[in-house]
């Protein structure tokens, strides 16, 4: 199997040529380019591929049209929030500057980025010159905030930075040798950042982007060339990519393999991804941290576990859930005790013990989307993010 490998920790990588103006100018180039036929043009082409695509974590599950505000009954802790976005675009990530809890931003496919100053009520499309100079139609991945430093990044691979809140955003060149597509970006200090592809890869800049370092020394492919005889389950049939991607407070990673048939671990200071044997039955959809420092496990079919203990634990145990047989895609902790999960066709759960026992929102039930992302910026705030621009907004 082909592989990409890092051999050297304290390679300074992604090096961009500068010119000599403040905001450089770069041409991405996307590592697959599909030639179209001459009856359709390139942004018409990148446009289908983009509503196509089904982004990281989501599961192949049904669309269901948009219902009528009128049919959807009041949530007990949640109202939708309706968007000015067009029908399919699925939401990704959501983020909030630190200094003015009421400012955000939320990405999604479509060359969808948000903007909100009143903590989410309203929100207005953003337009962002040097994301809008290419005939591209971006998938916006990931965004995150330290202080009024903010990063965001997509695909094809794009990576934009903001010094002042996101009121001017400057797009940072990035090397085309980049290993995989850019799906996670966490915000850890001025002019500092860590970034993780879909291969594996892990860097960290703490030049404002113009400079990465592996925290890494190769891909998970070559990681597993030479562990495949270890006894991983699964291994053998790896395509190379992550399925989910989830990081812990302290900085550890938790990934699930394209195929959900075994997941990852990584913490700071190890040279290499450590794979792991599911301790389920049945394949992993998503995984993550809890509040506590556990990890939860979600199941294809609608099964939630949670890990013995806390840390990186191979044991866990399965706790029953009312999903209605939808797949449970995501689980967002609002505090130790109480967390919410959210799956297709609106299903959303709530536990107030930790995850020992859960229970179903059933106005959610008429909710016509696949709701896909859970995200609590702190114990007062938290949005739910699904397709065909649904957003929910927590009111405890």
């Amino acid at each position: 199997m082909a592989s990409l490998r890092l051999t050297d920790s304290n390679l300074v990588l992604l090096r961009p040529s500068l010119g000599s103006s403040a905001s450089p100018s770069f041409h991405v180039k996307p590592r697959h380019v599909a030639r179209c036929l001459p009856s359709r043009s390139r942004r018409q082409f990148l446009g289908e591929a983009a509503a196509a695509a089904i982004p990281l974590s989501l599961g192949p599950l049904v669309s269901f049209p948009e219902s009528a505000r009128s049919e959807e009954p009041p949530l007990a802790d949640w109202e939708r929030i309706y968007l000015p976005v067009n029908p399919g675009v699925v939401l990704l990530d959501i983020a909030f500057v630190p200094d003015d809890p009421n400012h955000g931003f939320l990405l999604g496919t479509r060359q969808t980025i948000l903007e909100t100053k009143d903590g989410g009520n309203t929100w207005f499309p953003r337009s962002i010159a040097s994301a809008e100079d290419e005939d591209f139609n971006y998938r916006f991945n990931s965004i995150s905030f330290k202080d009024k430093e903010g990063w965001i990044i997509g695909k094809p691979a794009i990576l934009l930075y903001t010094s002042d809140a996101g009121e001017n955003w400057q797009r940072i060149p990035l090397s085309s040798q980049l290993p995989g597509d850019m799906v996670y970006i966490k915000a850890t200090g001025e002019q500092s950042a860590e970034m993780v592809t879909d291969e594996g890869a892990i860097y960290v800049t703490s030049n404002k982007g113009y400079n990465w370092k592996a925290a890494v020394q190769e891909t998970v492919s070559a990681t597993l060339n030479r562990t495949v005889s270890s006894g991983i389950s699964g291994a053998s049939y790896y395509t190379g990519t992550f399925n989910t991607v989830n990081r812990s407070p302290d900085g550890k990673y938790v990934a699930v393999s394209s195929r959900g048939n075994f997941y990852l671990t990584w913490q700071p200071g190890q040279p290499y991804w450590q794979p792991h044997n599911r301790a389920v039955a049945r394949r992993i959809q998503n995984m993550g941290w809890r509040a506590d420092g556990g990890l939860w496990l979600l199941a294809r079919g609608g099964g939630l576990f949670l890990s013995k203990g806390t840390g990186i634990n191979e044991e866990f145990e399965e706790v029953p859930v009312q999903s209605r047989g939808f797949g449970i895609l995501d689980v967002g902790y609002r505090s130790k005790d109480e967390a919410w999960a959210a799956g297709g066709s609106g299903v959303l759960l709530r536990t107030t013990d930790g995850g020992r026992t859960w229970s179903r929102d059933k106005a959610a039930d008429n909710i016509a989307a696949n709701l896909y992302s859970v995200k609590f910026v702190n114990d007062t705030k938290g949005f739910v993010l699904g397709n065909d621009g649904v957003l929910l907004r927590y009111l405890g």
